[in-house]
């Protein structure tokens, strides 16, 4: 029996024991595997249920669970700490069949797995507000903008930072398919997801490329950059503001 083997056999509850199972006296243990391959799967599954809320309220609880153990059939755990599980469950969601109807649920997959790897990221102190405003025009549109570890953009053709507030804060669902680009920070303990002005996805996404602040901001459409700089001013999204070339 190969590693490939027992793993696909521990993943799958309903497939067949691998052979040549015993306990350490040499006996035949198929009661004991099918206890452990039974810990195993409710163990992923549940770690799934709590890093994906919203995409769970969305499909329902039932539909979730059957997906979840698709999932992790075809995507076992690549690190021992579950708190990293599911990482691959927006490229999933893209293939899987019966969910193809809900065009919005791997983006809404992205921003759930944003959350948490803010969550998880290093803490880094966001630079003082004052700073900012310290650099005269020239010498910012020069500039780099370094973001703390925490920060996350999601873009998306969707409205997913309104179908996310609406599963998991009660608020309006959204009313057209208007794309949205959400920003999230972690501004005190817990990350949190905010909606950027339209237009300002294209700075953002520049800025965390590495672009210049003048740069950044000849990247795309029209966008108000003063509602933007301030959102990323009072969300702590800035470590620091670099002049000269990166090292």
């Amino acid at each position: 029996m190969t590693q490939s083997e027992f793993r696909a056999a521990l993943l799958d509850p309903e497939g067949p024991l691998p052979a040549g199972l015993t306990d350490p006296e040499g006996r035949p243990a198929p009661k004991r595997f099918n206890v452990y391959r039974n810990n195993v799967t409710v163990s992923l599954t549940e770690a799934l249920r709590q890093a994906f809320p919203v995409v769970r309220a969305l499909v329902g609880e039932e539909f979730f669970t059957a997906m979840a153990q698709v999932h992790l059939r075809a995507h076992p755990p690549r690190s021992p700490l579950l708190m990293f599980y599911g990482e691959d469950m927006p490229a999933f969601l893209e293939g899987f069949a019966p969910v193809r109807h809900l065009g919005y649920l791997p983006d809404v997959a992205r921003l759930e797995l944003a959350l948490r790897q803010s969550y998880h990221a290093a803490e880094a102190p966001p630079m003082p507000s004052e700073l900012f405003g310290a650099l005269g025009p020239d010498r910012l549109m020069r500039a780099r903008i370094v973001f703390v570890p925490a920060v996350r953009l999601i873009r998306s053709r969707w409205p997913v930072h309104a179908i996310w507030a609406a599963n998991a804060r009660g608020e309006a669902p959204p009313t057209a398919a208007t794309p949205q680009d959400t920003l999230i920070t972690r501004p005190s303990y817990d990350p949190e997801p905010v909606l950027l002005p339209p237009g300002a996805g294209n700075f953002v996404a520049a800025l965390l490329a590495g672009a210049r602040l003048g740069e950044a901001i000849e990247q795309g459409p029209e966008f108000d950059l003063t509602a933007t700089l301030t959102i990323l001013m009072a969300r702590g999204a800035i470590a620091q503001i670099q002049e000269g070339d990166a090292p």
